[in-house]
C-alpha cells in the first residue's frame, strides 16, 4: 500500500497525467477483489495489480488510452467468454485519469493579479504568486495561493516547467516582464501569457529573437486574454481566465495575441535574419488595450 500511495503522490506532484484502474465489482471467481488498483505513470511505469495475466493486459491497454485522452471509462470483463479464463468470473474496472490541478504561476501581485488569482482558483487552478513586494504579495490579497517573495525571474529559473504549466506575466516593470518572458521560453510551459500593448509585445519579441533565434512562440499569448473589450482589472481578469479555460477545453475564441498576425510574422522573420539590427522595427500594428498592466 505504501509503495502505491507514494507512486500516486509522485504522479500528482509531477504536473503530468497518470491513469488509474480500480476494481469496483466482481462476481464469480475473479483474480482480485474490489478495491484492487493498478497505476500507470506518464513514463510507462506500472504499480499495483488488478489480477495479472490476460486481465492486466486488457486493463493496461485501457490505461494507455486514458493516459492519452484523459477520458475515463468503465471496463466490464467476462473472464470466460472474453478472456478464455477457466475461472469464468466477471470484473468491473473503472479506469480514470489522475492529475494534479493545473498550475498557474502568476508573476506580479498588482491590480490585475489579485482578481485573476481569485477567479483562476474558482475554475480549478493551483495558483502561485511571485512578487518581491511584501506589501502587495500578502495572504489577505491572495487567499489560498502559494506566495513567493523572491525575485520573480530567479524564482522562475528554479522551477521545472511542464507542458501542464501556465505562466502569466503581469508585473509592474517592463524590464522584469521581458526577463521573465525570456526565462519562460527556455522551458516548456504549455502557456505563457503576457500583459501589455501590442507595441510592447513586438519590442520584446524583436529583442529576444535577436538574442535567441528560433524561439518557439506558439505558446505565447500576448497581449493576454480574449477580446471582450475589458477595461477594469476585474474585467481583464475575466478575459485572462476565460482564455485559460478555452485553451484547456479546446474551444475556439477571439484571442488578443499577435503571434498569428501576418505583419508580426514578417517582423519576426526580419528579426531572425538580423535585419532588425539595421533598421527600427516598423510598428504599424494598431495599439490594442494594454490589459491594465499589473501595477
Amino acid at each position: 500500500m505504501r509503495e502505491f500511495a507514494e507512486a500516486l503522490l509522485d504522479v500528482l506532484q509531477s504536473g503530468r497525467r497518470g491513469a488509474l484502474a480500480t476494481v469496483v465489482a466482481t462476481s464469480g471467481s475473479a483474480p482480485q477483489r474490489p478495491g484492487a488498483r493498478l497505476l500507470l505513470s506518464s513514463d510507462g511505469a506500472l504499480v499495483g495489480t488488478v489480477g495479472g495475466g490476460a486481465v492486466e493486459l486488457q486493463v493496461t491497454s485501457a490505461l494507455r488510452d486514458v493516459l492519452l485522452t484523459g477520458q475515463s471509462r468503465k471496463l466490464t470483463l467476462e473472464l470466460g467468454p472474453d478472456l478464455g479464463m477457466c475461472c469464468g468470473g466477471r470484473m468491473e474496472i473503472f479506469v480514470e485519469a489522475v492529475e494534479s490541478p493545473p498550475r498557474l504561476l502568476l508573476f506580479g501581485a498588482g491590480h490585475v493579479a489579485k482578481p485573476t488569482a481569485a477567479l483562476a482558483r474558482t475554475v480549478g487552478f493551483d495558483v502561485a504568486v511571485f512578487d518581491a513586494r511584501p506589501e502587495l504579495n500578502t495572504a489577505e490579497r491572495f487567499p489560498g495561493c502559494r506566495r513567493h517573495l523572491d525575485d520573480p525571474a530567479e524564482a522562475l529559473r528554479q522551477i521545472q516547467l511542464t507542458e501542464g504549466d501556465h505562466l502569466l506575466i503581469v508585473t509592474h516593470e517592463h524590464h522584469l516582464d521581458e526577463r521573465l518572458l525570456g526565462v519562460a521560453l527556455e522551458g516548456k510551459p504549455g502557456y505563457v501569457g503576457l500583459v501589455g500593448s501590442r507595441r510592447k509585445v513586438l519590442r520584446f519579441v524583436q529583442r529576444l529573437t535577436k538574442q535567441k533565434p528560433g524561439l518557439d512562440l506558439t505558446r505565447v499569448y500576448a497581449p493576454v486574454g480574449i477580446d471582450v473589450g475589458a477595461v477594469s482589472p476585474e474585467e481583464i481578469a475575466v478575459s485572462i481566465v476565460a482564455e485559460l479555460v478555452a485553451i484547456r477545453r479546446g474551444a475556439s475564441v477571439p484571442h488578443l495575441r499577435v503571434v498569428d498576425d501576418p505583419q508580426f510574422q514578417k517582423l519576426l522573420s526580419d528579426a531572425r535574419l538580423g535585419d532588425a539590427e539595421q533598421r527600427p522595427i516598423p510598428l504599424r500594428i494598431p495599439a490594442r488595450r494594454s490589459s491594465g498592466e499589473g501595477r
